[in-house]
């Protein structure tokens, strides 16, 4: 009883304390070792307190989920989930609401809880238990009441993993036309896992717990409350206060505003029949029908995947056959695409993803179109990620036993690695990226490797690309195999003269003899129109200026500064980061007969 005694005795601590002392709120011997301290009897109530509460949450409570059979509150069986030490489900208790279970992962505080009310709440249950891991089986209760605990689980740091494995847990325990009642702080990235999860099927409204008279403008704590309905209809989010009179913190009220339009707007696009992108859980709700059975031309934008679950995200669009009478290889497969080809009609097209489904033979093709942030992923990784996530977009009829097929859109790299990745404030995304091509016709040989400058911005296009080799191999295999291709011609339009650079042996290095750009070949042929004007200056001993405008990997002023003696050239860039980036892995250097100046000091 001292002890007690003593614990009463202590200020209360505010909730920056509570908060420099818990330090991570999902870990579980932060907790104990907080209501070890704290003790049992000294509650606390981390957001609203019951005087605020309790004329907006009983109305909701007392509405039971089936008002053609009304049944009294203390037949409602209601979970409070992370209960921590709070008053809350007492003073539910006391208002006439008999059976409720209250679970948390501290065993210290079930345990004192449990001491705290097992003479006056004989009824109420107490079991330590993972609020992400329920033991209950599904459809058991009517409300699940959470105060804060999917705040605490909603670490910016940590991600929305556990949030995630919470929510999922939520909806499964939840009864048919049951409440998910949610007290929040309403930020950004909570309502940005709260509001989709609770899309198909749920009925979601939105309430304002009225602040105490004589407190300060602070954070305001906010009511979801969900109910789960037995269709998969989608409605908008409502909320049931006017948004200019919220008194609140003026960040979180924005953040809230910010997140209920984003979430309505989408919403509205689903009911409006655009063409949006779903999540899996959006469709195996029924967002689209039954994904078990095949929908003859049902074509579905989606994503897949999500952080805590997969590697990666990804874009995919699901295609049923349109004629389902033909013989199919297979009932469901998986095409995937490389970014270099995403945007090819082919594929971004609704037309030509039709055309490939054709081609695939299968009923159900899922098309993944990979994106810039699996650049440095090998397929097999891909692969590996995506199979436990198609798996649920298979139909029913597929194939027992056997595993969903991956089909690939060759990008004809056969093996590639990012040298670099950065950004410029004038071009945008870079990547620099050291690549082998499969089997080819052209005139070098596929073994060796090309340096490429790309421009993320230009989805596709290779802003500059050059041969890498090591000191003596050109010499030796690609110089031979195009001096017998140019035979007796002097003036290859490909080829220009040798030259080795300084670098140590065995180092790949750009070689700046060589035009692996159609587009540079284009520009040095037309030199062919001035060929004999050229040679009449440089027999005379003089100098032809040339300025090239937009340096970007220096590769073409190189060329001709190699091949082309009597040639004195002026480069224009305006980007330095380009002109770094050309001198630190291109090889371009400046002499007496190379200079570059940037774009606004250059006077023609």
């Amino acid at each position: 009883m001292g002890k007690k005694k003593n614990q009463k005795q202590q200020p209360s601590a505010s909730k920056d304390d509570l908060l420099n002392t818990l330090g991570d709120f999902t870990s579980k011997e932060n907790w104990d070792s907080f209501f070890t301290i704290r003790g049992s009897d000294d509650s606390f109530e981390w957001y609203a307190e019951w005087p605020q509460l309790r004329d907006s949450l009983l109305p909701l409570i007392q509405q039971h989920p089936s008002p053609s059979s009304p049944s009294p509150s203390s037949s409602l069986q209601i979970l409070v989930p992370g209960c921590g030490n709070s008053r809350l489900s007492e003073h539910l208790y006391d208002a006439g609401f008999g059976d409720i279970t209250n679970i948390d992962f501290s065993k210290v505080v079930i345990s004192g809880m449990l001491r705290r009310n097992v003479r006056d709440r004989p009824n109420m249950r107490w079991r330590v238990m993972d609020m992400t891991q329920m033991q209950f089986p599904d459809d058991t209760f009517n409300v699940v009441l959470d105060k804060g605990g999917l705040d605490a689980l909603m670490e910016p740091e940590l991600g929305p993993q556990l949030g995630t494995k919470y929510l999922s847990e939520v909806k499964r325990v939840l009864k048919s036309r049951g409440k998910f009642i949610c007290l929040t702080l309403a930020e950004s990235h909570v309502l940005g896992l709260l509001f989709p999860k609770f899309r198909f099927g749920w009925n979601v409204c939105l309430y304002a717990i009225p602040q105490k008279p004589s407190t300060k403008p602070d954070l305001q704590t906010f009511m979801v409350v969900a109910e789960k309905e037995s269709s998969n209809e989608l409605h908008q989010i409502i909320s049931s206060f006017d948004h200019s009179s919220l008194a609140c913190n003026p960040n979180q009220t924005s953040g809230l505003l910010e997140a209920l339009e984003s979430e309505n707007q989408i919403r509205g696009e689903y009911l409006n029949g655009s063409d949006v992108l779903y999540s899996l859980e959006d469709l195996q709700l029924g967002a689209k029908g039954d994904l078990k059975k095949l929908s003859p031309g049902r074509r579905v934008q989606l994503t897949l995947g999500d952080q805590g679950v997969s590697h990666f995200c990804y874009k995919a669009v699901l295609l049923d056959a349109k004629q389902q009478s033909g013989a199919f290889s297979f009932h469901c497969g998986v095409f995937i695409v490389p970014k270099t080809r995403s945007h090819e009609w082919l594929f971004s097209s609704e037309e030509g993803q039709w055309q490939v489904v054709e081609s695939s033979k299968a009923a159900r093709l899922i098309m993944v179109l990979l994106e810039a942030s699996h650049a440095n992923a090998g397929m097999e990784d891909i692969q590996k990620d995506l199979s436990p996530l198609v798996k649920p977009l298979a139909p029913a009829d597929n194939d027992k036993g056997n595993q969903i097929p991956f089909m690939t859109a060759s990008d004809g790299i056969k093996q590639r690695s990012v040298v670099y990745q950065g950004s410029s404030s004038l071009t945008g995304p870079v990547v620099i990226e050291d690549v082998v091509y499969e089997n080819t016709d052209d005139d070098v040989s596929h073994s060796l490797p090309f340096r490429r400058l790309v421009f993320e911005r230009t989805e596709g296009l290779v802003q500059s690309e050059a041969l890498l080799t090591r000191d003596g191999l050109f010499d030796k295999s690609v110089y031979g195999t195009e001096k017998k291709k140019a035979s007796s011609s002097s003036k290859s339009k490909r080829r220009g003269a040798l030259k080795r650079n300084n670098e140590s042996s065995g180092k790949m290095k750009v070689y700046h003899g060589y035009l692996a750009s159609s587009y540079h070949t284009a520009i040095i042929s037309g030199f062919s129109l001035i060929s004999s004007y050229l040679e009449s200056v440089a027999s005379s001993g003089n100098r032809v200026k040339a300025v090239v405008i937009g340096l970007g990997a220096g590769l073409l002023p190189m060329f001709l500064h190699g091949c082309m003696q009597s040639m004195q050239i002026e480069g224009v860039e305006l980007d330095p980061v380009m002109l770094n980036l050309a001198r630190d892995y291109f090889g371009f250097t400046e002499d007496k007969r190379m200079k570059v100046t940037d774009c606004i000091s250059v006077h023609f």
